[in-house]
């Protein structure tokens, strides 16, 4: 999925699948997750928002939103390599 760079202290980008309603946001961690059954005006309160982080915390992790860590590519690739 196509992300856009945030500007935050804690998201480094997020994106947004419209036909399918799902939120994927990167944190500057390395961990990405994937949001389901988020709305365009959701996704769209998300950018305007003056904290990205706070938001997504107190509207989808706080409001027990449905997720998936998605595996990062370095982990996979870093796991193919051991195998």
């Amino acid at each position: 999925m196509h992300r856009t760079k945030v500007t935050s202290s804690n998201v480094e980008s997020v994106g947004f699948d419209r036909e399918a309603g799902v939120l994927e946001v990167a944190y500057r961690s390395g961990k990405i997750y994937q949001y389901t059954d988020v709305k365009p005006d959701e996704y769209a309160a998300l950018l305007a928002a003056d904290s990205k982080g706070r938001y997504i915390q107190r509207h989808f992790v706080q409001g027990g939103r449905e997720y998936t860590r998605v595996e990062e590519e370095a982990e996979k690739n870093a796991e193919e390599e051991r195998i």
